[in-house]
């Protein structure tokens, strides 16, 4: 109930904690990557012994290369089905300029099909078939099953690109903060392994909404994914480091 109710003020709203709720879904999922890889770097270099430096190089490099690669991964996929919609759209129209008794007669079968029958059948076809854009519309959806995504691409692939960065710097802020302030160097990991399963919880509790699935399962799933990246990251970085430093 407690997500319906979360669900509904979101399509009221239109946002959801002040981000556009068509580009929520880009958010969640941009961030979720942005935490776990970014943190798989730490725990990697933690695991190393690396030094600071080397961690905050390896961490930007992976949130300005992964995070643009993420995004223009997301810009294309999302033009390249806004691409296939309208070339659909234009062969829809051509159809109906060139094959007009067709095209009714498959008007006629799809609501045939719903169950409309005799005159009542005949005057929706009269009525679907007296307007070019309705009808194209109606075949669109009907016949192709499918149907328009109002996200711009170069929208999607921005807020793409915002959360992985804005989400993954957050595995680096306690070791962003000791270049100024003067931390126990052995804290900083925990530090960030602490300020991270904040973040996925936070991001998977976002996610729950966007998939509408339970809070508590989408925040586990998440913390988990995390901490199985970080693990694997860092017994590989001290296996590594054993053997080749």
């Amino acid at each position: 109930m407690e997500i319906k109710v979360t669900e509904d003020r979101l399509h009221a709203s239109g946002k959801l904690l002040l981000f556009n709720k068509d580009y929520i879904g880009e958010f969640v999922y941009g961030g979720i990557d942005g935490a776990v890889t970014t943190f798989a770097v730490v725990a990697g270099a933690a695991g190393a012994g690396a030094d600071l430096s080397w961690v905050l190089i390896f961490g930007f490099a992976n949130l300005i290369a992964d995070g643009f690669s993420m995004s223009v991964g997301n810009y294309f996929s999302t033009k390249t089905e806004r691409d296939n919609f309208e070339k659909h759209k234009a062969v829809e129209y051509w159809e109906i300029d060139n094959m007009r008794e067709t095209e009714v007669q498959e008007i006629r079968e799809i609501y045939s099909a719903k169950g409309f029958k005799g005159e009542l059948l005949e005057q929706v076809v009269e009525v679907i078939t007296s307007n070019k854009d309705v009808w194209v519309d109606t075949m669109m959806k009907e016949e192709l099953e499918m149907t328009k995504d109002a996200k711009k691409p170069f929208h999607t692939a921005f807020a793409t690109f915002v959360s992985f960065f804005i989400i993954g710097l957050i595995p680096l802020a306690a070791y962003l903060m000791a270049v100024w302030v003067d931390i126990d160097r052995s804290s900083l990991f925990p530090l960030s392994c602490v300020a991270t399963g904040i973040a996925m919880a936070i991001i998977g509790n976002l996610k729950s909404i966007v998939t509408q699935t339970s809070r508590i399962k989408g925040m586990f799933e998440t913390l988990a994914l995390g901490g199985l990246a970080a693990f694997l990251a860092y017994f590989v970085g001290e296996i590594l480091a054993k053997y080749f430093l």
